[in-house]
This record gives C-alpha cells, structure tokens and sequence, in this order.
C-alpha cells in the first residue's frame, strides 16, 4: 500500500470504530488520533492506535486523515486544517452532512485532497467505549468527491472494503436530499410517534401495551439531540423538503380514511408493500443485496458452533448474522446471509444436512 499512516480526529463511536477496524484488518498501517487525553489513553491501553496526538495539527503527518468529531466541531476544524494540506495529505470527514464541507472546500485553497464521507451505520449510545470494530460490516459508506488524483486513492478503498463496508459515491447535494428521507426524517417521525402516543386514560398508560412493531419503529427515539441539533440546522432544507412530503402523504391517508375510500386505502397500502420488499433486508443502509437463509435453532449449547463449523468445512463464508426471534427454553430463528445465491443453496443443503429446518 502507498499510505503507511492514518490519523483520526476523534475516538468517538466512529472514529474509535475505525481504528478498531482498521487494526484487525491487518492492513500495513500506522494509526495516530487525536481526542481527550483520557480518551487517548484508553484507546492506546486497547491497542486501538499506535500514538497518541498532542494537536489536530499534528494528524498533518499521516497521508489520510479522518474527521470524526460531532458536525459542528467538524466544520470548525475543517476550516482551520483544509489550508494546511499538502499534496500528500487526503482529508475525509464521516457527518451525516456534506453540502456544508463540500461548500467550504469549494471556497478555499488548498494543496491537498479532500473526499466528504458518511458511514451509514452507528448506535444508540456513542463515544469510544462503545466503538467496535465490526461496526461498518455489510453499511453503505457513501463518499462525496472522489479525490480520484490523490495517489493513494485506491489505497483509501481498499481500507473501507477492509473493514466490511461497501461504497456507494454521491454528490454532496444529492447525499443530503437522500438522508433528509430516509436518515433524518425517520428520526423525526421516531420522536413524533412516541410522543403522540404519550396518553393516559385514567389509570392506563399506552406504553403498556406496546407491541414489537411500536418499539422497532421508535427505536431511534431514544437517540440524544445534541448529535440531531447540528444536523437539522444544517440540512434544513432537505429536511423540511421530506416533511411536507410526508405530511401531504399523511393528509391523504386521512382523507382516504375519512370518506371511507378504502379501496383507494388497500393500493396505499399495496404500494407501501412493494416499494418496501424492494430494499434489500441485509445490508446497513441498503445497497448491494446478500441472500438470507433462516434457520431453526434448539435452545441448547453448541448448536450455532454446529452450523458455523459445517459452512466452514464447505468453504461457504457467512457474510452477516442476525438472532430474530427466540422463546426461552425452546429455541430461536437465526438470518445467515451470503455473497451470492448459490453459496446460501449449497448452506441451505448443508445445515440441513445437519439436521437443522430452513427456510429462504
């Protein structure tokens, strides 16, 4: 590889992330952050990074440099770091944002290279006790300017298809229009949901009685706004744009529902169907598909290092793996997912082979 050294501003969940993932990978790299001394120090303590940064400045060293502090300190620091950049220097940040970054790229000068990226994929709770180095298995990495006559381009690639994600490039404004509707809008109508539901009747609380679907639909509810605030007043306008899509979409349900048109209703509703079944079920962030096989497991030991062993010895790699449903005592349903369609049939022959139900 022609980049031997990678610095990362910021051990959050991401950033912490990255060089966890990054340091399993194997690649031949030299990994410098910058963050909290008491950050610093545990992330070293892990073998998470090989030095810790005294200043942002100091990540000039490294010829890829990784942004991946809250948005607005982001901005802050692009601004100060961007004009320092030599031509051997790539700066890529990780917000959910790119129009703001692209923008001021645009207006400076610089000797240096810059690709705006976005890991689709994350968690509730953040910082670098909770980074992990599986985190980008099987998400979507959206990068903005490719940067393709920065030399170590390729380089940079490979390192993102090492640690498990997959890239997808977008213009900056066409990223920002894509996760108004379905990063940011889906977060909001998480909030909305949970507290419009927020009622009592006499001594009933509707919370109560909340099924699997209510909790999978607001679970992102329980996300803090700090990280939410800079994000809308950035993408302000995208986001507006997808709420008035979805409020005229809800005033037509309500219409439909109101005079009883529940023909029109049931084509809402089919529509819904099939635009849903058309995102891929296993990938973070939806893009290239993987082929599932769910599989019947007995609650009792051994019965998963059962099945691992056998798509081993047939040489089938499991690409991603997922608990659904589970009842105490009896057992659960396990997704497999795969590359391709032919390794999830020969898996299919093979768990059954074993002695295990299986359904596509």
């Amino acid at each position: 590889m022609e980049i031997k050294s990678v610095s990362i501003i910021g051990l959050g969940l991401i950033g912490g992330s990255i060089a966890k993932a990054l340091k399993v990978s194997n690649l031949p790299l030299n990994i410098s952050a910058f963050d909290l001394p008491n950050v610093l120090d545990l992330a070293f303590s892990e073998n998470a990074i090989d030095r810790k940064l005294n200043s942002v400045e100091e990540a000039l060293e490294s010829e890829l440099i990784f942004l991946c502090l809250p948005l607005d300190a982001s901005i802050e620091v692009f601004k100060s770091i961007v004009p320092k950049l030599s031509e051997r220097n790539l700066f890529t940040d990780v917000c959910g944002v790119k129009s703001i970054f692209h923008n001021e790229w645009m207006s400076c000068q610089s000797k240096g290279f810059y690709c705006g990226g976005h890991p689709m994929t994350g968690k509730e709770k953040g910082g670098f006790e909770n980074s992990d180095s599986l985190l980008f298995e099987n998400s979507i990495y959206i990068l903005t300017n490719e940067a393709k006559d920065f030399f170590g381009w390729n380089d940079f690639i490979e390192m993102l298809h090492s640690i498990g994600a997959r890239v997808a490039l977008l213009n900056p404004k066409v990223h920002d229009m894509v996760v108004a509707s379905v990063s940011h809008l889906p977060q909001l109508v998480a909030v909305s949901l949970i507290n419009s539901a927020n009622l009592k009747d006499s001594d009933i609380n509707f919370y109560d009685y909340a099924a699997g679907g209510f909790r999978d639909m607001t679970r992102i509810a329980s996300s803090a706004f700090d990280i939410w605030e800079p994000v809308v007043k950035q993408n302000k306008d995208k986001i507006l744009s997808a709420l008035d899509s979805f409020h005229e979409e809800l005033n037509q349900m309500k219409r439909l529902i109101s005079e009883g048109k529940l023909n029109q209703l049931e084509e809402r509703f089919e529509s819904a169907r099939i635009k849903r079944d058309e995102i891929p079920k296993n990938t973070k962030g939806m893009l290239s598909q993987l082929y599932d096989l769910f599989v019947y497991v007995k609650d009792q030991p051994g019965e998963i290092s059962k099945i691992s062993t056998a798509l081993f010895e047939n040489d089938i790699n499991i690409k991603d793996m997922e608990l659904l449903k589970i009842r105490e005592g009896m057992g659960g349903t396990f997704r497999l997912a795969f590359s391709t369609k032919e390794d999830a049939k020969k898996a299919k022959q093979v768990v059954e082979a074993i002695g295990f139900s299986t359904k596509v």
